[in-house]
C-alpha cells in the first residue's frame, strides 16, 4: 500500500498486544499515535521509546494513545518491551508495515544523519546492559536491521491527522512533536 498522508482514511485495526490485551485504532475517545519501530532490541528504538515512557502521563493528558509496532515475533519482543506502558504489537511478517506503506532500505543505517543516533543509542544500551535495563538484539532480527520508522496520528474518526515516514533509522517524531500535533488536532476539532 502507498504511504498515507493527512486527510487519508487509516485502516481500522483490531489487534492483540504481546501481552494479550486488545488494541484498536481508531479510538472514538482519543487520538492514536501509531509508531512503527524496527526490530526487538533495536538500540535506537529503545532509546526513543524511553522518552515516550517518561512522558506517558503527558501523552495521556493530551488524549493520545500509543500503539507501537515492531517487525519481530511476540516471543522475541516481550523481553525488550515488558516495561512499556502502552500497546506493543508484534508484526513479524510485516503485514501492518505493508498496509501502512512503511519501508526498509540500506539508507536506514547508511544515511549519515542516522549515525549520531546510532552511536548514542548503542553507547546507552551498553551502559544499561549490566543492570539488565537493556537487552541485546538478536544476531539476525526478524525483518532484518534495515527497517525505517514511521509515525501516524489517527483521529477518533479514523482520519490520518499527520504522518511521518522516516528517511533513516533515527528519523521519527519526538514526544514534543506528538504533543504539538495533538494540541493542533484538538484546536481543529473545536473549530470544526
Amino acid at each position: 500500500m502507498a504511504k498515507l498522508t493527512a486527510g487519508d482514511r487509516a485502516p481500522s485495526l483490531n489487534l492483540t498486544t504481546v501481552t494479550g490485551e486488545p488494541a484498536r485504532s481508531p479510538d472514538p475517545d482519543r487520538l492514536v499515535h501509531l509508531q512503527f519501530r524496527r526490530f526487538a532490541g533495536c538500540p535506537i528504538c529503545h532509546l526513543h521509546l524511553r522518552t515516550f515512557v517518561r512522558a506517558a502521563d503527558r501523552l495521556t493528558e493530551a488524549g493520545v494513545r500509543e500503539i507501537v509496532f515492531f517487525h519481530s515475533g511476540a516471543d522475541e519482543l516481550r523481553e525488550h518491551v515488558s516495561d512499556l506502558p502502552f500497546a506493543v504489537i508484534a508484526d513479524e511478517d510485516k503485514r501492518w508495515y505493508r498496509t501502512f506503506g512503511v519501508e526498509a532500505g540500506a539508507r536506514a543505517l547508511l544515511d549519515p544523519r542516522a549515525w549520531p543516533g546510532i552511536v548514542r543509542s548503542v553507547a546507552t544500551a551498553l551502559l544499561l546492559l549490566p543492570s539488565r535495563k537493556a537487552h541485546l538484539p538478536a544476531a539476525n532480527p526478524a525483518g532484518g536491521r534495515l527497517g525505517l520508522p514511521a509515525d501516524l496520528l489517527i483521529g477518533p474518526d479514523g482520519t490520518v491527522l499527520a504522518a511521518k515516514y522516516g528517511t533513516h533509522a533515527d528519523d521519527q517524531w519526538s514526544v514534543e512533536e506528538v504533543l504539538t500535533l495533538a494540541r493542533t488536532a484538538g484546536h481543529a476539532a473545536v473549530g470544526a
